[in-house]
């Protein structure tokens, strides 16, 4: 729903860096090979106002220099290097970006290829301002994926691959101790992340076949910790409870090994195959041992020890059969066969012990399994040059099986459950150009589904999307509209939803020297869903009436004077305007009715070719967040760059 929101705040692409090239472009012949490089230099700056947590967690530049972008390519002239043919490397935010990335190609014909892809990720997760603001996040994560291919041109090749990805850093969150008239005391948390993955495999390549094996073993581990930094008389000082001293060790180790299968082949000119599998099998092993000592409400010394342990697994296996048949020179007809289950099912033991004497053990175990068939058949029927027609039908069934044991204590007594959901949908269309410059995609579906798990799932839907696009020497436009209606109900609740899509976008080349583009988009949805709930230990029922109306816009241009300096402006624009309510009465979840803010981000970048190999580069981007609701969530940043882009 507010993925459009989502993408324009942490997704904005900022104005660093640059864009534009130096050098030739043909680069320079050195020994027998063609080098291409160059690589830009500067320093970040900021200004914030506000929230400046919100803007780390949606932004998060800083101030500082950096290598922002950087490119290089050997590449052997006659294709027979003397130790590679080929290398290639770039990056991205070095030097203390939140956003770091490299990524490395050497290879030699007809012996190897080796790719590395690099990336680092500062997160940084202030949460929403609830708990007294004590839940936050200050991690970095760190990914690395390693490809080897021996032999990449020939018939049969070799492949190796190693990956990892890791996670550490400080947190900050709340426990509740001491009986069931809770305190929360805030805990330091240092996170340790690790995972690795280990591939091995082959791919053969036959005349109309071509086959992949790959096997591969992954390992998983969590050595998080949580602990007390001082005495804490917690979040209400008034009452007697207190902490004198908490600690909360949780390792949780597995492994995964999987393999994978894919077999594409064409045995007939009139057909194509795809066939792929893969079967996974997770394994984790996990414990808990906490221990709190403290006072409790009645002022008695309390001293409590939990530990849990046990193990669980998740089997996985998947498959997937695409056929391509074309019966005639005007007919296609796609059918695809989907596969999945998973199971996963394990065990636990509990432990809990106050002042020395045993509180109570269990020993549950459960276990859950899915199973998803799935079948899609879609005919295109191109009826004239001009004018196609399409149809489909979409088949899917999913059963779900769980167990659990009622009783904490060990027992025989099992409850078990089962559901199946069969949904049925159908779709059709056409594809018209009326003109060579313009064309027009008309569709629409319907879908019923027998018992959707979840009060918010599809039941009885039917959508219905529209698109033209016109394209001309100098001039693009395109414009789209889609509706989805959905209705569903349960024994609990009713539920119902509307949503609603226009969007246009256009841009303009008419000169070698200017260039505009703009863009506008309109998310309409309003929920309607019956609500059960307990307050003050009453069963309370009511409505939650929903409302969003998002509307987002963009503009940008780019001017080029003398192919000497080249000015690009740009302004962002998102708001969500709701349906002007800003309470409900009496409704106690008047606050969750509506959601308004805008968000807005103008940015400009100004680049000045000094000479042949040197630029100067300077830019300049204002991201401005604010909730109607609230003004604890909103912030203001001015960010900016000043740069040199230099090859030699």
């Amino acid at each position: 729903m507010l993925a459009l929101l989502a993408g324009a705040v942490s997704g904005q692409v900022p104005v660093a860096p640059t864009s534009e090239t130096v050098g030739r472009t043909r680069g320079e012949d050195v020994k027998g090979y063609n080098v291409v490089h160059s690589f830009e230099l500067g320093y970040r700056f900021r200004s914030t106002g506000g929230n400046l947590g919100k803007y780390r967690s949606d932004v998060n530049y800083g101030n500082g220099i950096r290598l922002l972008a950087s490119h290089l390519t050997v590449h052997s002239k006659d294709g027979h290097g003397r130790w590679f043919d080929e290398l290639t490397l770039s990056t991205m935010g070095l030097g203390n970006d939140p956003y770091q990335s490299a990524a490395l190609r050497l290879g030699r014909n007809r012996l190897f290829r080796y790719d590395l892809l690099w990336r680092l990720n500062a997160y940084y997760n202030p949460a929403l301002p609830v708990s007294l603001g004590q839940h936050a996040m200050d991690t970095r994560r760190r990914l690395q994926d390693h490809d080897l291919t021996l032999l990449p041109q020939s018939k049969l090749r070799f492949l190796f691959g190693y990956s990892r990805n890791s996670q550490d850093g400080p947190a900050l969150s709340t426990v509740q101790q001491f009986g069931a008239h809770q305190d929360e005391f805030p805990v330091f948390a240092a996170l340790r992340r690790l995972r690795n993955e280990y591939r091995v495999g082959g791919e053969l390549s036959l005349r109309r076949m071509k086959i992949t094996l790959l096997r591969g073993w992954e390992n998983f581990r969590e050595d998080s910790r949580q602990t007390l930094a001082a005495p804490s008389p917690g979040n209400n000082p008034a009452d007697r409870l207190a902490l004198r001293s908490f600690r909360r060790e949780e390792p949780y180790h597995g492994t995964t090994p999987f393999s994978r299968g894919v077999l594409v082949s064409e045995p007939a000119p009139w057909l194509t195959l795809n066939l792929r599998g893969s079967y996974a099998i997770t394994r984790r092993d996990f414990v808990l041992d906490e221990f709190a000592t403290g006072v409790d409400r009645f002022g008695a010394d309390r001293a409590r020890q939990i530990v849990v342990f046990g193990s669980g697994r998740r089997p996985v296996a998947t498959a997937n059969l695409t056929l391509n048949l074309l019966p005639a020179e005007s007919v296609t007809i796609a059918n695809h066969t989907a596969f999945h289950h998973s199971r996963m099912e394990g065990d636990h033991v509990y432990n809990e012990t106050v002042n020395n004497a045993p509180v109570f053990t269990s020993l549950p175990f459960e276990y859950l399994g899915i199973r998803t068939l799935a079948n899609s058949t879609d005919l295109n029927y191109r009826w004239t040059p001009r004018t196609t027609f399409f149809a489909g039908y979409h088949f899917s069934q999913r059963r779900v099986r769980s167990r659990r044991q009622a009783e904490r204590t060990p027992s025989p007594d099992d409850v078990y459950g089962e559901q199946e959901n069969t949904l049925h949908s159908g779709l059709a269309g056409i594809r018209v150009r009326p003109a060579k410059p313009l064309s027009i995609h008309l569709d629409g579906e319907i879908g019923r589904a027998s018992r959707p798990f979840y009060p918010v799932s599809e039941k009885n839907y039917h959508a219905m999307s529209g698109r033209l696009a016109y394209r001309a020497r100098a001039f693009q436009f395109t414009a789209f509209s889609k509706v989805n209606y959905n209705t569903n109900s349960s024994r609990i609740t009713a539920y119902s939803s509307r949503g609603r899509t226009y969007a246009a976008a256009g841009s303009w080349t008419g000169v070698s020297w200017l260039s505009v583009d703009a863009g506008y988009t309109k998310l309409h949805l309003d929920t309607v869903s019956g609500l059960a709930y307990f307050l003050g230990g009453t069963a309370q029922s009511g409505r939650s009436l929903y409302l969003s109306s998002l509307h987002a816009g963009n503009a940008a241009a780019r001017v080029n004077f003398r192919q000497r300096v080249d000015l690009i402006a740009g302004y962002q624009l998102v708001k969500d305007v709701g349906d002007g309510r800003s309470t409900m009465g009496a409704n106690a979840f008047a606050a969750a009715q509506v959601f308004p803010l805008s968000y807005q981000s103008p940015s400009a970048r100004l680049s000045v070719r000094l000479r042949s190999k040197l630029r100067w580069n300077a830019g300049y981007q204002y991201y401005g967040y604010g909730e109607r609701f609230s003004t604890a969530q909103g912030y203001r940043a001015h960010t900016g760059f000043s740069s040199l882009l230099w090859s030699f």
